[in-house]
């Protein structure tokens, strides 16, 4: 059996730092061999001055947007890459992870998307995260102007809020709350240059979930409703401790998916099936979607099903009915 190769899609809007963590990314001293995807407008890519004495290969694809104008050729560079490494005779290419570095301009879903629809892709590659560094002195600005900037917060795993050097304490707290209303399970760590530790965004395993989605519901409160933004991008969570039936389910995701496949940017969770000793991890991102089976509930799990939704336009009340008519009933 194949082994999965991990992959890290960096997003986040211009002038974040997403360059400025991809270069502190292979420069680090952290001995893993990285096959990276840059993608930007224009001639100038990334310094390759910064890769010399390096293991990691740079793809560069200047001419257009990964997300979406060139989405044929992410695909074509990802089966390149598995051939060159799967080659029986002689590996040209020796990599154990991928990372991809958006435009900042674009929307993460085409590129996400790409890991679930091409069978080949999905054999080969598993989406272990998706970072996106957001700028704390211009975020509230560019989420107030681009829905570019408010999509690539709804599909993150982690928030790298950076430049927070350069502006108050207050002014930081009241762009996590807007953040975390807008997606609630998101990991943020506050950065300057992008620094961080390189464990706390590789290796996470988004979707092999270990524990129970980290949803603070404070942040859903209306106490935290109180911002002047109004944003398209939400999020709210559903919960249900009765044990659920995995038909009525199914039917209900086809539901979710008829009446709201394009509004919904992402969905994910831990589900608690009837008859099932294992968890199931549930995922997906706009009309597609896929489940596993995760570990088996130990004696100390609290056998809870929790969703998280996240996307514009959604009838919070809706869903929770929807959800509430799954449990199984006796």
């Amino acid at each position: 059996m194949i082994k999965q190769v991990p992959v890290t899609v960096i997003t986040g809007f211009l002038g974040a730092g997403k360059t400025t963590l991809l270069n502190h990314l292979l420069t680090a001293d952290h001995g893993k061999k990285i096959a990276v995807i840059v993608n930007e407008f224009g001639e100038v890519g990334i310094d390759n001055q910064l890769v010399v004495g390096a293991e990691e290969e740079i793809f560069e694809m200047n001419n257009g947007c990964i997300c979406c104008t060139v989405r044929g050729d992410l695909i074509r560079i990802l089966t390149d890459l598995m051939k060159a490494k799967l080659n029986p005779l002689e590996p040209k290419v020796d990599f154990d992870r991928i990372v991809i570095e958006t435009t900042g301009l674009a929307e993460p879903a085409p590129v996400i998307q790409t890991f679930f629809v091409d069978e080949a892709m999905t054999r080969f590659y598993q989406i272990d995260s998706v970072v996106t560094v957001v700028d704390a002195k211009h975020a509230n600005q560019q989420l107030d102007q681009a829905h570019e900037a408010q999509e690539q917060v709804a599909f993150a795993d982690i928030i790298l809020l950076n430049k927070v050097d350069l502006v108050s304490a207050e002014e930081v707290n009241g762009l996590e709350k807007r953040l975390r209303h807008m997606n609630p399970s998101v990991k943020m760590f506050k950065t300057e240059n992008s620094k961080i530790e390189l464990d706390k965004i590789l290796d996470i395993h988004t979707f092999d979930l270990d524990k129970k989605l980290e949803v603070d519901p404070d942040f859903l409160t209306d106490d935290h409703h109180d911002h002047e933004h109004d944003d398209q991008v939400t999020s709210f969570v559903l919960r249900e401790e009765r044990p659920l039936n995995l038909d009525k389910l199914e039917k209900m995701v086809t539901h979710w998916i008829n009446d709201y496949g394009t509004e919904m940017y992402r969905y994910k969770g831990i589900l608690n099936i009837k008859g099932m000793t294992e968890r199931v991890v549930f995922q997906g991102i706009h009309m597609l979607f896929a489940s596993t089976v995760d570990r088996e509930w130990t004696d100390t799990d609290t056998k809870l099903s929790e969703i998280v939704v996240i996307g514009k336009n959604l009838d919070q009340r809706h869903f929770q009915t929807q959800f509430a008519e799954c449990v199984e009933i006796d």
